[in-house]
């Protein structure tokens, strides 16, 4: 027992896991950003996907990689979780072009241009090597931008769809109602899209939704089995 209490101690205080494509499930994730909103303890997922992150119950655990959609759990237990997260895809909307105007000026030589001076491309000249490293930099602060926006709208969503707040508003003290919290906790995207989203009307129509489930839909599906574990 004495041997055992550390091993213990170390999964009740931590969330482990594995992060896979959604489309391609066994392809495992590298470099997820793992963060505990609640802590805010950051993680980054190894060659294999694998995490593990401090956090306990009631804890928000958000899952975001450049060129994915960013996800979040909230824990309701520590077990282990493999996440899967879908791939980001940007919709363009189309534009239907009606007429065109050629402006007359597009062939005419400016008076003060100077020949330009060419540039020498060869592997000895950095400045090719610059631009590239300031828009891997750019990216990495676009990419810290949304997580920063993530973890300011999720903690919205922990002071207006928690436990207390869902009790008051439905007056429902079942122990099921954490079942209710995993299944329907709003989404960054959902909160995103609509800059006025009403919590009250979002909890009274989904409760009454829920309410309404089969027994065994109500609750929150079973954990998947981690790679390699029995």
């Amino acid at each position: 027992m004495i041997f055992c209490l550390p091993l213990f101690v170390y999964a009740q205080n931590y969330m482990t896991g594995n992060v896979f494509d959604n489309d391609q499930r066994n392809l495992a994730l590298q470099g997820v950003s793992v963060r505990n909103l609640s802590t805010k303890a950051v993680v980054v997922t190894d060659k294999d996907g694998h995490y593990a992150i401090p956090a306990k119950n009631g804890d928000l655990i958000t899952y975001a990689l450049m060129g994915y959609q960013t996800d979040t759990v909230y824990l309701v237990n520590l077990f282990p979780k493999n996440k899967y997260l879908r791939a980001a895809v940007n919709n363009l909307n189309t534009v239907n072009v009606t007429t065109a105007k050629v402006s007359p000026y597009l062939d005419a030589k400016d008076p003060d241009a100077k020949p330009a001076r060419q540039v020498d491309y060869s592997k000895n000249r950095g400045g090719l090597r610059l631009n590239l490293g300031y828009g891997k930099y750019r990216r990495q602060q676009a990419k810290e931008q949304e997580l920063e926006q993530a973890a300011d709208i999720n903690e919205e969503i922990s002071k207006n769809f928690n436990r207390e707040v869902i009790q008051k508003l439905v007056n429902y003290k079942g122990k099921d109602l954490d079942d209710y919290i995993g299944l329907y906790r709003p989404t960054v995207a959902q909160i995103k899209a609509d800059k006025e989203f009403d919590y009250t009307y979002y909890i009274a129509t989904t409760f009454t939704e829920w309410r309404k489930l089969p027994e065994n839909e109500r609750k929150l599906p079973p954990l998947p089995k981690l790679k390699g574990k029995p």
